[in-house]
């Protein structure tokens, strides 16, 4: 209450204790909520951190988005793509030292259908015939 600017219900019979408070739980809400809307959820934050209070942002996607330590730490990635062009792309959650993930865009609908039927053992004019037959 003392960061909300209403000191005066800190000392307040009505407020001062928990079981006093239970009732007006609800004008507790709206009081720290009109607190609330006049700062961005960042200031929020810092001014409860100073205090000791547990907090932290409910980030929107925006937030997110334009968080560029998540990008420095690989947990989003910037990544090219034929159709779509340049996009943004979770990273592997996983960190390992000696095995780095490199994060690569997903193939195009039938980009690998020949290698993988080569794979599989299809020759060359076998592949071409599919392709020929619309099997492919």
């Amino acid at each position: 209450m003392k960061l909300c600017g209403r000191e005066e219900l800190i000392t307040d019979p009505g407020y001062a204790t928990p079981q006093a408070r239970l009732p007006k739980i609800p004008e507790c809400f709206s009081i720290i909520e009109k607190w609330t809307m006049t700062k961005t959820k960042f200031d929020v934050m810092a001014v409860l951190n100073e205090v000791d209070v547990p907090c932290g942002p409910i980030l929107s996607m925006k937030d997110i988005y334009e968080d560029k330590s998540l990008y420095e730490r690989g947990f989003l990635v910037d990544v090219d793509h034929p159709t779509r062009g340049r996009y943004v792309q979770v990273g592997s959650p996983i960190k390992l030292s000696d095995s780095p993930v490199e994060v690569k865009r997903s193939p195009l609908l039938g980009e690998h259908t020949d290698e993988i039927l080569g794979w599989l053992g299809y020759g060359t004019e076998e592949i071409a015939a599919m392709h020929k037959e619309g099997a492919v």
